[in-house]
């Protein structure tokens, strides 16, 4: 088994706008520019990566719009629980291997929200796994940390 990747944030505002931040307004926080299906696959072709769709429920895709029109897969939500919980089967790339999991719960903390993400399943990517893992140990900080905390702050302003 090959060791989950655990992190966590304390946001300024309730669960159900940290929901909504990550969810509905993914795409106001995430880095599209480097961390997309159109970045990795698509740039030479200068077409760029627009917006993240969460389709609100479970068996509900997201994917991301590119600015030439097309669609491409990031996952499917397994679960969704609004404002509470989230669990995604996560491939946002467009290779065969099966996808990984993220969980994410959201509970009130003081006068804010920690937000806790569970990044696992790393062995179902056969011998790519621990690399993979290793990749997202060191994105995660940078995107769910930093930018989503960000966004879930500056949208606590506006509820």
């Amino acid at each position: 088994m090959i060791e989950p990747i655990r992190r966590h944030v304390s946001v300024r505002c309730d669960p159900a706008t940290a929901f909504r931040v990550f969810t509905h307004e993914m795409d106001t926080w995430w880095p599209l520019h480097i961390h997309s299906r159109a970045a990795q696959e698509r740039e030479a072709d200068g077409v760029k990566a627009e917006r993240i769709v969460v389709e609100e429920l479970a068996g509900g895709r997201i994917y991301e719009v590119m600015s030439d029109g097309l669609e491409a897969d990031w996952g499917t939500i397994l679960v969704w629980e609004p404002p509470e919980r989230l669990v995604l089967a996560w491939q946002p790339n467009g290779r065969p291997p099966n996808p990984t999991e993220l969980e994410l719960r959201f509970a009130a903390e003081g006068e804010g929200t920690r937000v806790d993400l569970e990044h696992r399943g790393w062995e179902r990517l056969g011998p790519d796994g621990r690399e993979a893992r290793e990749s997202y140990a060191h994105g995660w900080p940078h995107t769910f940390d930093r930018l989503f905390a960000e966004a879930a702050d500056d949208a606590a302003q506006y509820v």
